[in-house]
């Protein structure tokens, strides 16, 4: 049982690690958009899986404290980008190139329903029942 001011932190943690990876996606992003000709699908994919990957590491590691199996948790996380990446990226993909919306706007707006709805799986799914089980 958690309190409320534990899940606080935890929200705080969290949101700082999930800035940091939104940093590496966008500069990613950027990079690729500034330097390549590749449409929207392959830039956006390259950037989320950076920040995935970074994201994942230091939540496991300081915001859920899990000592769970990372095989078992990471396997966890690549089940919510099954749905997650190709939603977004279709979904990005014909915002950007059909109807013109910006590139940059619609990352964004993924960024930020991939911070929400990884919270919550995250919290609830990839760790709930392991939080707080690393040793110090």
């Amino acid at each position: 049982m958690t309190t409320k001011k534990e899940e606080t932190i935890r929200v705080i943690k969290f949101t700082l690690f999930s800035i940091s990876a939104g940093v590496i996606q966008m500069l990613a992003f950027t990079l690729l958009t500034e330097l390549t000709l590749l449409p929207y699908w392959p830039r956006y994919l390259t950037a989320l899986v950076l920040s995935v990957l970074w994201n994942f590491t230091l939540n496991r590691e300081f915001t859920f404290k899990a000592a769970n199996n990372i095989p078992i948790a990471m396997m966890k996380v690549a089940v919510f980008y099954l749905i997650f990446t190709p939603v977004t990226t279709i979904g990005g993909s014909y915002l950007v190139e059909t109807l013109g919306w910006n590139d940059y706007l619609v990352t964004a707006f993924n960024m930020l329903l991939n911070f929400v709805t990884e919270y919550l799986y995250d919290r609830f799914i990839v760790f709930g029942k392991d939080m707080n089980t690393k040793e110090k």
